[in-house]
């Protein structure tokens, strides 16, 4: 499977706010302004991409990295929306993702968190290598179909030590 990412461009940023708020990734992120995701590709600590796959590199998701001149080396993977599910492009782009982290930006730490009630993405996360440190209990407001309620966050995150070792057991491409 072709899974690239290219930088963001803001021509397309009214894509990116419409797979931002489509129901299927609604639940699972806090939707941004368009003036947020500008921010995101102009500020020289960030990297905002876009995900393409297949021959025609059609645009199938993005990503924001945050703190990528993090002076402690911790680099955060602010949001990862997908277009498409269950075809393998999260895990694709998960592993793309570390290795621009540690090999590029030369992360100490690769971190994210992901709210409680994205079982789906935890296991991505925990089969990927990250390690549960933390929750924020309740520390996010949810609506989903009426309901209205408070969801945790769970911090997760991957060491370089930890990503040379998946290396080294042939479980990252070096």
């Amino acid at each position: 499977m072709t899974l690239r990412l290219r930088p963001t461009m803001l021509s397309d940023l009214d894509w990116v706010v419409s797979v931002e708020r489509d129901g299927a990734n609604l639940p699972f992120i806090t939707p941004w302004e368009r003036t947020q995701h500008e921010g995101a590709i102009r500020f020289p600590d960030s990297r905002h991409f876009i995900l393409e796959s297949g021959d025609a590199l059609e645009r199938v998701g993005f990503v924001i990295l945050q703190g990528c001149r993090n002076p402690n080396g911790s680099v955060e993977l602010k949001r990862l929306v997908l277009q498409a599910k269950g075809r393998g492009l999260g895990r694709a782009a998960v592993r793309q993702l570390k290795a621009l982290a540690f090999t590029q930006l030369k992360a100490h730490r690769f971190w994210l968190d992901v709210k409680a009630l994205n079982t789906r993405a935890q296991r991505l996360y925990q089969s990927e290598g990250f390690v549960e440190e933390g929750r924020l209990r309740e520390s996010v407001r949810v609506t989903v179909d009426g309901a209205d309620g408070y969801d945790s966050l769970i911090v997760m995150s991957l060491l370089d030590r930890e990503y040379q070792a998946r290396v080294a057991l042939g479980q990252e491409a070096p």
